[in-house]
């Protein structure tokens, strides 16, 4: 089971080890399969995912299966996770729709690259659960409300970043479930609606994130918005957030390229079709990495300080991705891509 790394293309850089990349990951989880942002740091079920997804772009399956497992013992009797982790104890007792859901899109990815139908089977019940907890934050005029807090009080904003990577999971577990033929059609109602939302109605979502980059690709990078609507978008506030040779800022008054957002920027350039555009963009930042291979979080512009100086293991997952989309290391590499999803979508809707 797996994919065999020699039927891939070859990276154009000898400054990239996928290896050393996914090694950096790998240090740092925990034997129960839980990954910290960095060793002895917290953990959030969405960056914990993301860091996942880096090492089963390498290949390292049995250590993803670990992660997906560990989500499954921590999860709570709703279908969600606690926003954060810390030393295995919860720390911060918030609940996110959108931390909560997206383990149907490192469940989907997974299965991509090693079709192991029976994990995902196991895995079911606790993906289902979580997509419905989402569901159950969405109003009717389609966006999710973020969380619940730890009051139990459910807070009545809506993000965009958070919704969109909803819509994500959302595609994934309909994908899931059509793999494993079951038939969900309120997810299909869910999804829609929420497409509707992101597309049509942003007043509906949080304007004070719109700082924030993420909240300006984050709807192409899912797949909600496609099209000549989407290079509109991208177009519109490239100069906003785009730093030429250096990267993507994280926020748009701050002098700061991460690597991450940065990344997740190329995967959404890749998912439009912009493929050398967003290998341009990559190469800006594929030697902005440690001599172990783990990639910097950030740095400062013009003065190029690097920041925070912690080795994070999202930032390697999400950098391995993008990675995988432009060089075709695994079956995963189309996973963004609009067109792939556009296809896949005509089998559950």
């Amino acid at each position: 089971m797996g994919f065999n790394f020699s039927q891939s293309r070859q990276l154009q850089s000898d400054s990239f080890d996928i290896e050393m990349v996914a090694t950096s990951i790998a240090k740092v989880q925990k034997r129960n399969g839980e990954i910290p942002w960095t060793e002895g740091d917290k953990t959030d079920p969405w960056d914990h995912v993301e860091a996942a997804m880096g090492l089963c772009v390498a290949g390292h399956y049995e250590k993803t299966r670990m992660a997906f497992e560990w989500l499954s013992n921590i999860q709570l009797d709703d279908g969600s996770f606690y926003a954060e982790y810390q030393d295995g104890k919860p720390s911060v007792l918030r609940r996110d729709a959108n931390m909560s859901t997206y383990i149907a899109v490192g469940l989907f990815h997974y299965y991509l690259i090693t079709r192991d139908t029976a994990f995902v089977e196991r895995m079911w019940d606790t993906m289902e659960a979580a997509i419905e907890f989402g569901i159950s934050l969405q109003r009717d005029s389609g966006e999710i409300m973020w969380a619940i807090m730890p009051d139990g009080e459910i807070d009545q904003m809506a993000l965009l970043t958070g919704s969109s990577s909803i819509y994500m999971s959302f595609k994934c577990a309909l994908a899931i479930a059509d793999v494993l033929e079951k038939s969900r059609p309120g997810w299909i109602t869910a999804m829609e609606n929420l497409e509707n939302a992101i597309r049509h109605r942003p007043h509906l979502f949080n304007m004070t994130k719109s700082r924030y980059s993420m909240d300006w690709f984050y709807p192409v990078l899912s797949g909600a918005i496609t099209g000549d609507v989407a290079g509109k978008r991208i177009e519109q506030y490239w100069k906003k957030f785009v730093i030429e040779g250096q990267g993507v800022r994280c926020v748009s008054d701050r002098p700061w390229v991460t690597i991450a957002e940065t990344s997740e920027f190329c995967l959404a350039l890749a998912a439009m079709g912009k493929t050398g555009l967003s290998e341009i963009i990559f190469n800006w930042i594929i030697d902005k990495h440690y001599e172990d291979g783990a990639y910097w979080c950030g740095y400062t512009f013009p003065d190029m300080v690097i920041w925070p100086e912690e080795k994070t293991s999202w930032t390697d997952g999400v950098v391995l991705m993008a990675a995988d989309s432009l060089y075709e290391l695994t079956p995963a590499c189309r996973m963004f891509d609009h067109k792939f999803w556009q296809e896949r979508k005509k089998a559950f809707v």
